[in-house]
């Protein structure tokens, strides 16, 4: 990517250089007039006479430079997931899904499967765009939580039996817990479990109950599962997820994940 991203910036900058030498070079070429037909002539006699222009340029419109740059790259990225996703199509991906959290439109068309981890930054990051996804999509898309905890005897693992543990008791208190402990994430990774016990208690779930469920063996079942499933799709960092049949690895900004989206309901017709 750093390659392209090279690349980028001296073709825009090329164009660039163009546009504000246009003038000089009309009156740099005395007697020729500039046309469209020897332009590209006179600006390379211009910048071998002055290649010091090139750096004035850069340095006087660098940020421009950058920011045209910087969508070219991601325009190029986005078309690199276009070409993932539609081979994605073409193959069928497992995961066990029985009992697990889930939450959006009971027959959508789209499907997200979410392999996260509570204490990943990039999971508290691509939660925000899941939320504007669910929000976006309205019943047209279900999300479906999985869990893939980096430490399988950290607080993200912990947590992911307190979560699954909660959906099992009461499913909607549930998800306002997976809110809490991405809202504050920082509490998690530092207290462990103290914190998700005030934080059940807080949003009022049974936490009898709740100790019986996050030891039972259907939990502990589950997180095994998951983690196999992880394995066997070859998952290698969290986030990720499964959009119906296609793969986005990590906290894709939302326009990205929307044509993933997108490209799932179009698969679904």
């Amino acid at each position: 990517m750093a390659n392209v991203h090279s690349e980028l910036q001296i073709f825009l900058s090329s164009i660039v250089i163009c546009m504000f030498f246009a003038a000089s070079l009309a009156s740099n070429a005395s007697a020729e007039s500039v046309s469209e037909e020897n332009l590209p002539r006179l600006v390379e006699k211009l910048l071998k006479e002055r290649p010091e222009l090139i750096l004035d340029i850069l340095r006087n419109h660098s940020e421009a430079v950058l920011d045209i740059a910087q969508q070219g790259s991601n325009l190029r990225r986005r078309h690199n997931l276009e070409a993932q996703w539609k081979d994605d199509c073409k193959k069928e991906k497992m995961a066990a899904l029985a009992g697990r959290p889930s939450t959006g439109g009971s027959d959508a068309k789209v499907q997200i499967i979410a392999f996260t981890d509570f204490t990943c930054h990039y999971c508290q990051q691509a939660s925000h765009t899941i939320d504007a996804i669910m929000h976006n999509y309205g019943k047209k898309v279900r999300l479906v939580f999985k869990s893939l905890p980096l430490d399988e005897k950290g607080p993200g693992a912990v947590a992911a039996a307190y979560f699954l543990a909660a959906a099992q008791q009461n499913e909607k208190l549930a998800w306002k817990l997976y809110a809490m402990l991405f809202a504050n994430r920082d509490k998690l990774v530092a207290e462990g479990e103290p914190f998700l016990k005030k934080s059940a208690e807080r949003i009022g779930l049974n936490m009898k109950q709740l100790q019986r469920d996050v030891q039972s063996k259907k939990i502990t079942d589950m997180i095994a599962e998951d983690l196999q499933d992880a394995q066997n799709l070859g998952i290698e960092g969290t986030p990720y997820f499964l959009v119906n049949r296609l793969v986005v690895r990590g906290a894709l900004p939302l326009d990205l994940f929307k044509v993933a989206v997108d490209m799932a309901l179009q698969q679904a017709k």
